[in-house]
Order: structure tokens, then C-alpha cells, then sequence
């Protein structure tokens, strides 16, 4: 099976180890980005799903060229399939997340809060009788503090974000302009996918000068939701969850089987990794409507990886 469990490469400068990602810092003040296939759920990782790594970051790469134009981005080259070479940036300490529908699992999603009974989230307010996945009257900004210690993220209003000085208020003006912008570009163009592009995540930083940038990824299976847009109205009729790529059968094989949190994790059978991989190169083909085109050389993908990176060696 070709993964790409780990990409350590020695002679590259400054390595900093992600749960899925490996960073080494250039000198010239730019950073190799290599997307491994770790699967990371539970604090921990539990396994390694082929190609996935190479469909988020081919999948970034689609959607940073087509939304340059609302917003710079981060992107320097890509001399991989699995890497892109970004600018570094010192990261806003502010998780923007934007939401089209009543929608969401986690106990900062809107879903989740309205199910509690709160009707003011957010700095903004939402009417009684809504259902669970209802689009919205516009889309949101639901933004949270971005836990750079591993502590949980608090949702934030607008005029906190700029109280507690993470951001000053013309960057906040400038980011929730980017975002929603870039939510609004998303949603049209996977429209014409058959797509709804439900939520996401977006992430941002500062370069030498100050300059808000886009950085991390953009409307990957990762950070975002998507529902199939033939179906959405009779599951929305019914009360059922729309259709969408759904990628946890590892997650929920694991959770069945253990407390992940505290036990050891029982081996993953193979047809559920495998599983998984065919849903996220799915994903790559629907959201972008170009086929996955996989690596099937013979070199392993880390040998590929190190040859495609060979002239960022010192003295090279």
C-alpha cells in the first residue's frame, strides 16, 4: 500500500513535526508544508489513509487559484503532489469559521448552542423554530480562539476579538471581509459541482509588513462540510442528515471499540482504510471536477518527495 506516514528528511532545515503535517523553515523566510496520509482523531493518530494527503493538498491548490483574486494567499510553488512551499506567516490567534446552515456536531457549533436553547451567539442572533440543518438567512462568522496550547477553543464575538486585543479592529474588518468573500466564491462554484458547501475553516496570518494572508488550507474535505445538493431537500423535509463525504468510519469503528481517548487503539482493518481513502479521492473528483490522478511510480512516496525537494538542501 503507498503511504506517506512520515516525511523526515534530515537534510532540510528546521523540522517541526504537525499531527499530520511535516514543516521545515527555509532561510529565504518560507516554509515546506508536506501533507503526510496521518490520520489524527482523538489527540492521537490512528492510522495512515493512502492518499490522502495528496488530495488535500491538490485539493487547496484548486481552490487558492481560484479565490487569489478575493484574497492573497500563502501559496509559493508546489514542487510535489504532497507539498506546497507557503510564506510564513505569524498566525492570527482567531479560528474563523463561516456557516451557511444550522448545521455542526462540535460544542462550538451553532447547531449545537441552538439545541441548549441560545438564540445570541456569535454577537449575532438567531430566531426561534429553526430545524436542524436549515440554511441561514446569510452566511455567518462563528469565530473562536485559536488554542495554540492545546487547550479547547471559545467562541468569540466580533467586538471580544478586539477587546481582548487579539486583533485590532481594521484586521478584524479586513478578515471577516476575506471570509465571507471567500465563503460566498465557495459556495457558487461548488454549486456548480452539485455541491453545498455547508461550513469551513479558515486561517490566517501576518507577513513582515503586517499583511493579512490566507494560509493553512482552503475548502478541503478537512475543513469544511459538504451535503449533496440533489438530495438536501428531502433529507431537510425528513429530518435525516444529508448526504455528504462521509469520512469517520475509522473514527467510529475506533469509538465503537474503546474509549480513544484512554485505551489502546484495536488494529484498523484494512477495507475500512481503504474505504476511507476511496471517499476522500471521491471528494478531490466532486469538489473539483478533475480525476485523481495517483502516483504510481515506482519510487515510494517519500523517496519522490525527497528527490521533488532535493534543490531546498543546504548547499545544493
Amino acid at each position: 500500500m503507498r503511504i506517506l506516514d512520515e516525511a523526515v528528511i534530515p537534510e532540510l532545515p528546521n523540522y517541526y513535526r504537525g499531527k499530520v503535517r511535516e514543516n521545515y523553515d527555509l532561510p529565504d523566510g518560507n516554509r515546506i508544508i508536506i501533507s503526510t496520509d496521518r490520520l489524527s482523531a482523538f489527540d492521537r493518530i490512528l492510522t495512515c489513509i493512502p492518499y490522502k494527503g495528496q488530495v488535500l493538498t491538490q485539493t487547496a491548490r484548486y481552490w487558492f487559484e481560484l479565490t487569489k483574486d478575493i484574497c492573497p494567499n500563502h501559496v509559493v510553488e508546489y514542487p510535489d503532489p504532497n507539498v506546497v512551499i507557503g510564506k510564513r506567516l505569524e498566525i492570527l490567534p482567531v479560528e474563523v469559521v463561516v456557516r451557511g446552515y444550522l448545521a455542526g456536531t462540535t460544542g462550538t457549533s451553532i447547531l449545537t448552542l441552538y439545541k441548549k436553547g441560545e438564540r445570541q451567539m456569535y454577537g449575532m442572533s438567531l430566531p426561534d423554530g429553526m430545524k436542524d440543518n436549515q440554511v441561514l438567512p446569510e452566511p455567518v462568522i462563528t469565530p473562536t480562539s485559536k488554542a495554540f496550547d492545546g487547550g479547547h477553543d471559545e467562541p468569540l464575538t466580533p467586538s471580544e476579538i478586539v477587546e481582548k486585543k487579539l486583533l485590532t479592529q481594521e484586521q478584524w474588518n479586513v478578515l471577516s471581509h476575506y471570509a465571507l468573500a471567500l465563503f460566498k466564491r465557495g459556495q457558487e462554484i461548488a454549486a456548480r459541482q452539485g455541491l453545498i458547501l455547508v461550513d469551513t475553516k479558515y486561517e490566517f496570518g501576518t507577513d513582515e509588513n503586517g499583511t493579512i494572508i490566507l494560509a493553512d488550507e482552503i475548502h478541503t474535505p478537512d475543513s469544511s462540510r459538504y451535503w449533496m445538493a440533489d438530495s438536501y431537500e428531502e433529507s431537510f423535509r425528513n429530518g435525516t442528515r444529508p448526504a455528504s463525504f462521509d469520512k469517520d468510519f475509522v473514527r467510529a469503528w475506533v469509538a465503537e471499540r474503546c474509549d480513544p481517548y484512554k485505551d489502546e487503539v484495536p488494529e484498523i482493518p484494512q477495507d475500512l482504510v481503504l474505504q476511507t481513502s476511496k471517499v476522500y479521492i471521491d471528494a478531490y473528483e466532486r469538489i473539483t471536477g478533475q480525476s485523481f490522478v495517483p502516483d504510481d511510480s515506482g519510487e515510494t512516496p517519500l523517496a519522490r518527495v525527497r528527490r521533488n525537494l532535493e534543490r531546498f538542501f543546504p548547499g545544493v
